[in-house]
């Protein structure tokens, strides 16, 4: 079954290819040489919405691109339902940019701040950011979103992969700066925004970010889309037991292939 699911998941990418990036066979010529001597360290993939994303030639990399802009993973209308123009959004676990850009499509005077541990990962949203014109808008940190300010510790594979984070396989560890939600937020304040939404992904560490966050620092905002992974004295009850208190409700939730991994998708009532 694991290999049919693999052959049906690799069809369905195929399929959508053509009609989701005008320079598709570029985009099959990467694909196709990408474990030859003729394959490119990058990829440039010109969408026909008219977004241009730049990443490593390397499989992690490319996942969000179709899960967001294929897939709509993150229901994005849904997401974005009730956000004020000019509101702000939070994507921590930004990877290479693919949220933050579809968030400032959807929301054309919205500010998208970006947290990204990754220093391979987040020199790419910069790129992609800047690319797309969208750098008064939409603003890249190479930190990570953590319990507290200092640093953090990841383990990062060096190609932009989706499953850099704390429960990372292979890879090395770095150190990068940290900061917390509190600090965050009170930055986007400091402009004269609200976060109103909160995007988050960041391979295990959503236990930290949350749990030692203010209540206070949630008030502004109205949605969240949170991925939670199974991490050791932790599960999803524990996140739903601090955000339920400040009016959250689940509106849709997603399970994982394994226990505690899933999505979970939060409105204020």
């Amino acid at each position: 079954m694991p290999a049919l699911r693999s052959t049906s998941h690799l069809s369905k990418r195929i399929r959508q290819t053509p009609g989701l990036f005008r320079n598709f066979p570029t985009v099959f010529w990467d694909l196709g040489t990408q474990r030859t001597r003729f394959a490119r360290d990058e990829m440039t993939l010109r969408l026909r919405n008219g977004v241009q994303v730049t990443i490593p030639n390397a499989d992690g990399a490319r996942y969000p691109i179709y899960e967001i802009f294929a897939d709509d993973a993150y229901g994005m209308a849904e997401l974005t339902t009730g956000i004020d123009g000019d509101a702000a959004v939070l994507d921590i676990g930004g990877q290479v940019g693919c949220f933050a850009l579809a968030a400032a499509g959807a929301l054309p005077r919205a500010a998208v701040h970006v947290y990204e541990a990754s220093p391979t990962s987040a020199s790419y949203a910069q790129r992609n950011v800047d690319d797309n014109g969208l750098s008064d808008r939409v603003t890249v940190h190479a930190a990570a979103l953590a319990g507290e300010a200092g640093e953090f510790s990841l383990i990062d594979n060096g190609n932009a992969s989706v499953l850099n984070g704390i429960t990372a396989p292979g890879g090395r560890e770095v150190v990068v700066p940290a900061v917390a939600f509190d600090e965050a937020v009170a930055r986007v304040r400091a402009t004269g925004r609200e976060v109103q939404i909160v995007k988050m992904d960041v391979e295990g560490a959503e236990y930290d970010v949350v749990l030692a966050s203010s209540p206070d620092s949630w008030s502004d905002v109205r949605t969240v889309a949170l991925e939670y992974h199974p991490v050791a004295g932790h599960d999803l009850d524990e996140l739903m037991a601090f955000l339920s208190p400040l009016g959250f409700e689940v509106y849709h939730q997603e399970d994982g292939s394994e226990p505690g991994l899933g999505m979970v998708w939060l409105r204020r009532a």
